[in-house]
């Protein structure tokens, strides 16, 4: 569960996370790079793709700048993956929304920008 998020800043399970990050089941993979900053592609993500989750909420950044790629989008929707993409904070929302529901999820975040 994200307990709080905050421009650059996010709490999960307790813990402060101060740069991107991924969440895959109950993991958090802290320092989280994408190739070309602003923009989220296949490759950003393979981990997450691996994992197959049910719902992938990605968390745009707090003013929304991060874009996610269309050949990703399709990809998403060929592996019947719901895409959850809004600005961090209504993300944040909708990823614990999804973990209560004991949905297979697992979240992208953008902290800043």
């Amino acid at each position: 569960m994200i307990e709080k998020y905050g421009f650059g800043s996010m709490v999960v399970s307790g813990q402060t996370y101060k740069s991107d990050l991924k969440i895959i089941g109950d993991s958090v993979i802290p320092n989280w790079w994408r190739k070309e900053g602003h923009k989220l592609r296949e490759e950003d993500i393979q981990d997450i793709l691996d994992y197959e989750p049910e719902v992938l909420v990605v968390g745009t950044g707090f003013f929304g700048l991060m874009k996610i790629d269309d050949a990703l989008r399709k990809l998403l929707e060929e592996k019947s993956i719901k895409l959850i993409a809004e600005r961090t904070g209504k993300a944040m929302n909708a990823f614990n929304e999804a973990y209560k529901e004991a949905k297979r999820v697992a979240g992208a975040f953008h902290l800043t920008c």
